[in-house]
């Protein structure tokens, strides 16, 4: 007799039904729906990513192949001409409001690597390709089509806070003037994200920025700080922009950091309007701005996006929704367990006991460990004749 249910089905515990038909209904995602459901496509498209599937032949075979075992999921293997219609037509938005209300539950997991309270995000976007004849309408260029993910990644615990999916031709700029910051909070991006006019925004907003600074920019010194011993802070200064118009956009005076990295062999230039940071922890906020990248890295090559099972706009927002929200169930799990987890074999482990029927948490902290052997007493039957 088996004490627990699949593994699968106790991640899936993380999405609580009442909750889910709450957010099918906000969304009117089952209007005129027949027979499957919107958890039987989200449970199949969950186990697109988490399975490794590559088509929708997959999904199907893969979920089939586990029929006997799917009962206590709530689903039924659905058909395929029935998973593509469902994800051609019903709204991604349903797969948005999930991700929201699961990143709510896991937010306040992480630890924070920094001593200040501001809170630290990173912006920064990454390019999906996509074949202009299949997919054509993902603009992007002339023989090439493409969307973009522009991801607001919070750097407690480091989980997604903030995804937009746009065609790959849209700036990254257009995206960032349209987000609001709270007060306090600390922006990391990089100089596609440079814009005088958004860093005025910012600063009368009481949001702060790090980024870096492009080379032709011009500026007059104002003013020089002290520079920290035995580090690789070169230059620490307080500077006017001087540009053409770059004074009307931004007049705040702003803060100008030159750092050596000797491993590149490089010199950094940093700029920012925080004045009371040091030189070197402003250092080290930038560069704590690659793990956005490792995101994308990790996203990319340990989930289902960058093939697609359908080639509508809708079919491909579905697919990346539940890869984020897929993400967030891996961070969870890596910040949860004891067992020093890589994500990558995180992924592959937990693909190979998707269906086994263990308790999900023990394995979590213990993988190697045997799975202990039940014992199921009989009743021994009494010779009274």
């Amino acid at each position: 007799m088996n004490r627990f249910c699949s593994m699968f089905s106790q991640l899936l515990q993380l999405f609580p039904r009442p909750e889910f038909q709450q957010a099918v209904k906000k969304t009117c995602a089952e209007r005129h729906a027949r027979g499957f459901s919107c958890w039987g496509q989200f449970v199949s498209m969950l186990f697109c990513h988490l399975g490794r599937a590559h088509s929708l032949r997959e999904i199907i075979g893969g979920l089939r192949s586990c029929e006997g075992k799917l009962k206590h999921l709530g689903i039924s293997a659905p058909n395929r001409s029935t998973l593509a219609y469902a994800n051609q037509h019903r709204p991604w938005s349903l797969d948005q409001e999930l991700f929201l209300i699961l990143l709510h539950r896991l937010q306040g997991i992480g630890k924070k690597k920094f001593r200040f309270k501001n809170k630290l995000v990173s912006l920064d976007s990454t390019i999906i390709d996509l074949s202009r004849s299949l997919f054509n309408w993902a603009h992007f260029r002339r023989t090439k089509g493409a969307i973009k993910l522009h991801l607001l990644l919070d750097h407690d615990g480091y989980l997604p806070t903030f995804a937009w999916i746009t065609e790959g031709k849209v700036a990254d700029i257009q995206i960032a003037r349209q987000m609001a910051f709270a007060p306090g909070t600390i922006v990391v991006d990089d100089r596609a994200y440079n814009d005088y006019r958004l860093f005025a925004q910012w600063i009368s907003q009481g949001v702060y920025f790090v980024t870096k600074m492009k080379d032709n920019a011009l500026f007059e010194v104002i003013g020089e700080r002290g520079i920290p011993q035995n580090r690789n802070i070169r230059k620490d200064q307080l500077i006017q922009l001087t540009g053409y118009g770059a004074r009307e956009k931004c007049p705040h005076p702003l803060r100008r950091i030159e750092v050596n990295d000797p491993e590149a062999q490089e010199v950094h230039v940093f700029l920012t309007h925080h004045m009371d940071l040091g030189s070197t922890t402003i250092a080290a906020i930038y560069r704590d701005r690659w793990q956005i990248e490792i995101f994308f890295k990790y996203l990319k090559q340990n989930l289902k996006i960058k093939t697609f099972v359908g080639t509508s706009a809708n079919a491909v927002k579905i697919q990346i929704w539940t890869a984020l929200i897929a993400m967030l169930l891996l961070r969870y799990l890596q910040l949860v367990a004891r067992f020093g987890w890589s994500l990558s074999n995180l992924v592959a482990l937990l693909r190979m006991n998707l269906f086994t029927h263990r308790d999900l948490w023990t394995w979590l902290n213990d993988p190697d460990e045997t799975p202990p052997t039940f014992y199921e007493p009989q009743q021994l039957e009494l010779s009274l004749g």
